[in-house]
């Protein structure tokens, strides 16, 4: 018998509508598939019906990934490892289409390493279909001048469309989580700022946020010592605070900052 491990934030996912709604999300017949924490296989089962080239399972938990491998054979590869310490890329030439039902006590881990590792060559990548703390993904696809707005939603729509697909309830779990979960969409965007180091960009939401109820004046004079020209060039207000500005000039003050050091 499968025990959740609590540790390891396992929830298994059992709702056989809301498996079948996240394997018909998009076409991957014939394509490769990486799955990460497959836990007991339900969605790997659906998947596995809608013809997939390959499915690459990631699986942290030893006996977990056991059970899987007696389960399930052919063309999925059960990987025991933990995904943070994981190089997607080395899985495959091909881009691959991602689906996660996340470890809630890492989802934001996942995430961030995924985006501060996409430097400008070639993603590893087409599609991610991930689910997550509803209240971890109310801050993803928030929009600026709202209170969910933060470092998680800058880094997230830097280079990747986001949209959310279906809030899901706590009953289509076990053992049942707290909380209400959502499933997003995330695709990646044929235009976004050049960007040296994406370190840079976490660096700076970091700072700016750290005080996210005050004025950005103290964020902007640590980082850039109160130059005048690039508050002109970006139209910066410092009597406004870090959720009142866009995305786009998060972006713009990372080049700026990045250009300073060079």
């Amino acid at each position: 018998m499968i025990i959740a491990k609590k540790s390891l934030g396992q929830n298994f996912l059992n709702d056989k509508n809301i498996i079948e709604k996240i394997s018909g999300i998009t076409n991957i017949e014939n394509k490769e598939i990486l799955e990460v924490g497959p836990g007991t296989g339900n969605l790997t089962n659906s998947l596995l019906k809608k013809n997939p080239k390959k499915i690459y399972a990631i699986e942290k938990d030893t006996q977990l990934a056991l059970e899987l491998k007696k389960k399930f054979k052919d063309n999925v590869s059960i990987i025991n490892k933990d995904i943070l310490d994981f190089d997607e890329s080395s899985l495959s030439d091909e881009k691959l289409i991602v689906f996660g039902n996340l470890p809630y006590n890492i989802s934001t881990e996942i995430l961030c390493k995924w985006i501060l590792n996409l430097k400008n060559e070639k993603m590893w990548f087409s599609k991610l279909i991930l689910m997550f703390q509803k209240e971890v993904a109310d801050r993803i696809v928030s929009d600026y001048n709202c209170s969910n707005y933060g470092r998680l939603t800058i880094l997230a729509n830097w280079k990747l469309n986001v949209k959310k697909i279906i809030n899901i309830k706590p009953t289509s779990f076990f053992p049942k989580p707290k909380v209400d979960s959502s499933l997003l969409f995330f695709s990646p965007k044929k235009e976004f700022f050049e960007i040296k180091n994406p370190y840079n960009l976490e660096k700076i939401t970091r700072i700016f946020f750290n005080h996210r109820r005050k004025m950005i004046k103290k964020p902007f004079n640590q980082l850039f010592n109160g130059n005048q020209k690039i508050l002109d060039e970006l139209n910066i207000n410092l009597n406004l605070r870090p959720q009142n500005l866009d995305f786009d000039t998060y972006y713009k003050l990372t080049e700026a900052y990045e250009k300073l050091g060079s």
